[in-house]
């Protein structure tokens, strides 16, 4: 069956023995795990479902921003050493706590830069690493977020490589996903040294296959990369047990770290001889950094990848926000999501479909990310009715609204009030008093 399509329905496609009805939804809420955390977050709107963009505050997160402020004021550039943890060592000391997320070593993963940033960084190292005799081809996919491919064209010129020639892109059969025996046959049709795909497609939700793609790829002699953003603190992730090369996060999503929080990269260990491509003095080795030498020797490790100065305060948010990831454990966390994603989707079906809905996310668990695109041929109108009634969500053109039930806020309830809203706004048509307009969120 076409796991894909809203059109192919059969009774298995649903986990869970669900049921209509407010009365089964706070029973599922009574009985869930997690739901006690939702009472450490201030959630900003009446039903917040917009945590694959930008999650809410949490006390956690607000106390070690805070706590980093009071250094500031107590301590100023003493700070850097004598505050704890010592803001010198944030990058590392951050990476030490999400590298169990990420099924990874200490050593391998480090907090620093941007999302683009790190690529950039990352697919210029790599490119470089291949050397002159290597195809240098970078295979992606063309349902990617725009940033992976502006950073990768960029560098492919900065190398005097034509990224039209050179930037290889995996076609998707149904322009919502993109089928993992495509990306193995693209690598073997081009020339290609480096494979850097997603783990969960920002649109439609895909969750990727990432073993399969990394063992593929090194069958080939490809380097594997990938881009965690849709899945950090979500998906639980074995990046070293299964040879990923390197990969590249942002934290303000399910890590719930802040507007513009600082990023995150991994670099698997067999790599830490490679010179990073943008060399900056926060990569330099940590116990000689000072001595201000002109040469640039790298720290040990994935810190040798962080470039400037860490932002303190874009990064402080993340030490209590992993702390509440961490109480929570990946595997409840991704247990609970499934069930409530199982739970949106029987929904959809239910009452939606009739309605104009379809569905453009994996009904098999183990291609569905945290979130769940609800496609309609108003949905950009739709997602602005919601928006005024206090239901936050987001749209992604041409026709997604997505909708994201995050599991240390969100509960069956919240899901159920989502739609019988978005019942009410079709039934009613009250969409049409909002005009179409180009939206970013």
């Amino acid at each position: 069956m076409d796991s894909n399509a809203d059109d192919d329905a059969p009774a298995e496609r649903h986990t869970s023995d669900h049921r209509t009805g407010h009365e089964y939804a706070h029973k599922r809420d009574d009985t869930a795990p997690l739901a006690t955390l939702r009472d450490r977050f201030d959630i900003p709107d009446e039903l917040y479902m917009d945590g694959n963009s930008l999650g809410p505050i949490s006390e956690d997160a607000k106390r070690t921003l805070d706590r980093a402020i009071d250094q500031w004021r107590e301590l100023g550039i003493q700070g850097w050493t004598e505050a704890e943890p010592p803001w010198f060592w944030y990058g590392e000391r951050l990476g030490d706590e999400l590298a169990p997320l990420l099924g990874a070593r200490e050593e391998e993963v480090v907090v620093g830069n941007s999302t683009t940033v790190n690529i950039h960084t990352l697919i210029g190292t790599f490119l470089d690493h291949l050397g002159p005799d290597v195809p240098r081809g970078v295979l992606v996919n063309e349902l990617d977020f725009p940033t992976d491919h502006y950073a990768i064209r960029a560098q492919l010129r900065q190398r005097g490589l034509d990224p039209d020639e050179h930037l290889h892109v995996v076609e998707s059969r149904d322009g919502r996903t993109v089928e993992t025996e495509d990306v193995v046959a693209a690598m073997d049709e081009h020339d290609v040294g480096i494979a850097f795909m997603p783990s969960v497609l920002y649109r439609s939700g895909q969750l990727f296959d990432l073993e399969r793609i990394t063992e593929a790829a090194h069958e080939r002699g490809i380097l594997a990369g990938f881009d965690l953003a849709h899945s950090i603190g979500v998906v639980p992730h074995k990046l070293s047990d299964i040879d990923v090369d390197f990969a590249v996060w942002c934290s303000y999503k399910y890590l719930n770290a802040g507007p513009g929080a600082i990023a995150g990269l991994y670099v698997d260990e067999r790599h830490f001889d490679v010179t990073p491509a943008l060399s900056g003095w926060w990569g330099h080795d940590k116990e000689t950094q000072f001595e201000l030498n002109l040469e640039f020797t790298p720290a040990d490790g994935a810190g040798a990848w962080q470039i400037g100065t860490v932002p303190v305060f874009s990064a402080a948010p993340l030490f209590g926000s992993i702390e509440l990831v961490r109480e929570a454990g990946i595997e409840a966390i991704r247990e609970k999501s499934l069930a409530l994603t199982s739970y949106l989707l029987f929904l959809a079906d239910e009452r939606l479909a009739e309605r104009g809905f379809a569905v453009g996310t994996p009904r098999d668990p183990d291609r569905r990310g945290g979130h769940v695109a609800l496609e309609h041929s108003e949905a950009e109108r739709i997602s602005q009715a919601l928006r005024n009634r206090g239901i936050i969500v987001d749209f992604r053109p041409p026709n997604v609204i997505r909708v994201c039930p995050a599991p240390l806020y969100v509960g069956f309830e919240d899901v159920l009030d989502v739609v019988d809203e978005l019942c009410e706004i079709v039934d009613e048509k009250a969409y049409e008093q909002y005009e179409t307009k180009s939206e970013v969120t």
